[in-house]
């Protein structure tokens, strides 16, 4: 199983999307692929995404049973601890902050 978030694309990838995955609400998109389809949609996600930002989340075997990826986020981010990965949303300050002063 697989699940693609898409914010502030273009109609037209989304348009592609669809024709590998359901999109069961605006910039969501599942379905059930194989690894490699799911790591070509990906790439060619990432490579038109532009502006926007995009997610990914597959089953795979972990200890979650899931494996999560971003392109270009924007106020969530993806943070690993002790092997769990857990999302890190920012609130609008410390992203102001964070445009300001990227390290």
């Amino acid at each position: 199983m697989m699940v693609l978030i898409v914010e502030s694309v273009s109609p037209s990838l989304r348009g592609e999307l669809t024709r590998w995955l359901l999109e069961a609400k605006a910039g969501v998109f599942v379905g059930r692929v194989s690894g490699m389809v799911r790591e070509r949609l990906w790439r060619k996600v990432c490579q038109k995404v532009g502006e926007g930002s995009c997610m990914i989340i597959w089953s795979t075997n972990t200890e979650q049973g899931f494996q999560i990826d971003f392109f270009n986020p924007k106020r969530r981010f993806p943070s690993d601890w002790e092997g769990l990965q857990l999302i890190t949303i920012l609130n609008t300050e410390k992203k102001k902050e964070i445009e300001r002063n990227p390290q």
